[in-house]
């Protein structure tokens, strides 16, 4: 469109003489050949520009949405491993909290035998005294397992808890509320706020 206004401008009316009189013709509106040339060049420039603009935008809102998913798909991976790293913290303060389970879940048969062996009556002082060595063994072995953070769980007297308790019994008895434990048959342990095993007991309806 400036090259068309510059030929324009360029275009002057013409003098013409006749009998001593100056005749001013003006030049026709009418486009000459080169200047259609010209405007015809100018708008398919003008077309290009546009389809190039149109090109170029299309090109930024794919490459926009390409980068959206690229951030999506980071902070989804973040997410991930973040998760996964608390994963590995818990299970890592788990083993550490819990870390005498196995070795305390093969201990208490043998406390249960030690218990046993001292219900026993008996008025042989040899057996008394040997009595008294297993009291010592058993209160020294009670005593290793509670620094542990091992406990025997509360059962006689307690209502019946299925979390805590495994009822192997059922019993009629007017002496205690229903659903009370009144006999426990094997003890039961938790390590911290684990149970290692229900206490075995007899429960009234």
């Amino acid at each position: 469109m400036v090259k068309l206004l510059f030929l324009l401008r360029e275009v002057k009316p013409l003098t013409i003489e006749k009998d001593n009189t100056v005749e001013i013709v003006e030049e026709t509106n009418e486009l000459t050949e080169e200047q259609e040339q010209v405007v015809s060049e100018e708008e398919a420039l003008n077309s290009n520009e546009d389809a190039e603009l149109a090109s170029a935008k299309e090109r930024i809102a794919e490459l926009e949405n390409k980068l959206e998913d690229s951030e999506n798909r980071i902070l989804r991976l973040q997410a991930d491993f973040d998760n996964f790293r608390r994963r590995v913290r818990l299970d890592q303060e788990a083993a550490q909290k819990y870390r005498a389970q196995n070795l305390v879940t093969d201990i208490l048969p043998a406390l249960d035998n030690f218990e046993r062996a001292l219900q026993v009556n008996t008025d042989d002082e040899k057996v008394k005294s040997i009595l008294q060595g297993v009291e010592m063994v058993h209160r020294q072995l009670v005593e290793a397992l509670k620094t542990e953070g091992v406990e025997a769980i509360e059962a006689v007297g307690k209502q019946f808890d299925p979390n805590v308790h495994q009822a192997v019994m059922t019993v009629e008895d007017e002496e205690h509320e229903s659903n009370t434990v009144v006999e426990v048959f094997q003890k039961g342990y938790i390590l911290k706020d684990r149970v290692i095993r229900p206490a075995m007991v007899k429960v009234s309806q």
